[in-house]
């Protein structure tokens, strides 16, 4: 059962989530936050396979909206995140039948990096998981031209501002939105579109939303998944955070997708998918035990 609430209002703009309820009570909460490189998606994008996976291993489930840039600039995304949790743990605890102290993060993409970013907050969740995310966002791939988009239709830059909205918004199709970011990839300009900085000049600035940089002893239990084909977001991305995650004394892992693509969990029945997901209940079982 599906049950929709508002934890945010700001700037005209109702923040939406979505909770899926699990068979017992006061039972562990898993919140995901969708993909979308910042710029488009929304809470109902979280595939059904993987909430009733969830649901029948026990999990509650909460899906998670937020302002979508480039009409809302990083800082405030950043923010609608921690506010989002911190609801939650206050007011949403109240109104839902979850254990506020068992709380999990999973994202996707721009959405694991907006995980990532949750263990750097003073509420953390009690463990994180991260599917083809980035703890950086001041890597080369992020601001120069990517190959694998160039090779795309080229997306001139009137198409891309066409599309951006007057009014901040916090849900948008791919179909609506996909065009800001391959511009973005085949110009090398997404952080300027989306934080209105300038990676080289501005490195210090966007160094504050750099998970990688910013992990303390405190940070939460974390599981990677990356495959080594990802076209969008480098495999090398999720083996930094590993290997930074590791020296730091955070217990961590990383899952190897053996040529496996951007979105590899899309493909549920592939042997590689389904144990890997095996792993991953089992991180959240052992973790928010």
């Amino acid at each position: 059962m599906k049950k929709t609430f508002v934890y945010k209002h700001i700037d005209g703009c109702e923040i939406k989530g979505d909770f899926y309820e699990a068979a017992r009570t006061h039972a562990p909460l898993i919140v995901y936050i969708h993909g979308g490189g910042l710029i488009w998606g929304s809470r109902q994008d979280m595939m059904s396979e993987q909430i009733e996976l969830y649901l029948r291993h026990g999990f509650h489930v909460c899906t998670i909206d937020y302002r979508l840039a480039p009409e809302t600039k990083l800082a405030g995304i950043v923010s609608d995140i921690e506010d989002a949790l911190t609801w939650l743990r206050n007011e949403g605890a109240q109104q839902f039948p979850f254990d506020p102290e068992k709380i999990a993060v999973i994202g996707s993409s721009a959405g694991a990096f907006l995980a990532l970013q949750t263990g750097t907050f003073a509420m953390k969740p009690k463990a994180i998981i991260s599917f083809y995310g980035y703890g950086s966002i001041l890597g080369e791939w992020y601001h120069k031209p990517s190959t694998h988009y160039q090779k795309m239709t080229n997306v001139p830059e009137m198409l891309a501002r066409q599309l951006i909205q007057n009014k901040t918004i916090s849900e948008a199709p791919i179909e609506r939105r996909y065009a800001i970011y391959m511009y973005c990839r085949q110009q090398g300009k997404w952080n300027e579109f989306v934080s209105d900085k300038n990676p080289i000049t501005d490195a210090k600035e966007l160094a504050a939303y750099c998970p990688i940089q910013h992990i303390k002893p405190d940070y939460p239990a974390t599981l990677l998944l990356h495959g080594t084909k990802d076209e969008d977001v480098p495999y090398e991305e999720s083996a930094a955070m590993h290997d930074a995650l590791t020296a730091a004394g955070i217990k961590n892992e990383l899952i190897t997708i053996e040529n496996g693509k951007h979105v590899f969990d899309e493909e549920m029945k592939a042997p590689a998918v389904k144990s890997a997901f095996v792993k991953v209940i089992d991180f959240l079982k052992t973790e928010l035990a």
